[in-house]
Parts: C-alpha cells; structure tokens; sequence
C-alpha cells in the first residue's frame, strides 16, 4: 500500500491545482467580487451599516483590480507550480497561506459554509502534499535554518547585540520620520 501513495499525492496535487486555478481565473475574469462599478444595485443603495458581511467583504475585495490580479494570479501561478515535482513544494508553500486565509474570511464573514468546506479540504490535502514530502521538507528547512556554530567572546556578543539594538533604534527614527513627512 505504502508504494502506491504517490498516486493520492498526485491527485491531490492535481485536484488543488484544477480548483484553485478555476478560482483564480473566475477572480480575474470578473467571477467573484463585486468590483467597481459593477456592485449590486441592491448593496450600493444600502447604507454601510446594514450590508451583509458576505456584500461587505465582496464589495471591499472588488474594490481594487490590482488586489483581485494578484489574489488571482497567485492561485494560478501556486495551483500551477503543484503540476510538477521540482515546484510542488514551492506552489504548496503559496497556496497554505492563501487558503488559511480564504477559511479565516469564509468563517468570519459568514460567505459560505460550502465554499470554506472546499478550501479546508484544498487545505488538507496541500497539507498532505507536505507530509508525503516530509524528508524533503525536513532537509530543505535544516538547509535553510543550518546556523553554523560561531564562537564569540561574550565582550564580542554584547557587542553585537548593543550595535543591533542602537540599528532597530535608528530604523525606527527613520520610519517614523518618512510616515509623518508622507502622511499617514
């Protein structure tokens, strides 16, 4: 059994890959949303506070084109990087967190218990992608996370650490700086 589930991996891969991609064409194409110009005459006439949070939240995404390009775009380019061995970990790495947040949404924002039941299970099985890949995964992080051991002086490390300090105070200053002379 244990030989053949590289064939629920590849389903899987397939399966998130067709749904997240048809997702993210309908965003671009004008499928979800209600974008500028086009909102319901029903929501448009309705003062803000008595919009339903399902209107609210289609109404405020649609609002950019630049934001519905980029959330379409990045389920296309991360359902399409599932299709292959070398990119899958890297197209799950992009649809985790926008599926955890497409369940935050539908959850909070009452959209639609059919549609966070398809992202949860999208969800599920990106995850499993990672578990099939687990040995991968686990020397790709210690490649990444391997710090090399590096022997200071404890005079050289409070040094180190004041020098790093005395920076994220100046970065500060420097921030604060060009938010006030923009505007906030």
């Amino acid at each position: 059994m244990k030989q053949h589930l590289w064939i629920l991996e590849l389903m899987c891969r397939i399966y998130v890959w067709a749904k997240i991609w048809a997702y993210g064409i309908g965003k671009i194409v004008g499928g979800q949303f209600h974008r500028a110009g086009q909102i319901p005459e029903e929501i448009a006439t309705t003062p803000i506070a008595e919009v339903g949070s399902f209107d609210l939240a289609w109404t405020f995404f649609g609002y950019s084109e630049g934001y519905i390009w980029f959330i379409g775009l990045s389920q296309i380019v991360g359902g399409g990087l599932l299709l292959f061995n070398k990119t899958k970990m890297i197209g799950v790495g992009i649809l985790i967190p926008i599926l955890l947040n497409i369940i935050v949404v539908d959850f909070f924002f009452e959209i639609s218990a059919g549609a966070m039941l398809s992202a949860i299970l999208y969800f599920l099985m990106c995850c499993y992608i990672l578990y099939y890949n687990k040995k991968q995964l686990i020397e790709a992080v210690k490649k990444i996370v391997g710090i090399q051991k590096v022997s200071r002086t404890k005079k050289g490390t409070w040094l180190g650490y004041s020098l790093a300090i005395v920076a994220v105070l100046g970065i500060t200053v420097i921030e604060v700086f060009l938010i006030n002379w923009v505007g906030r």
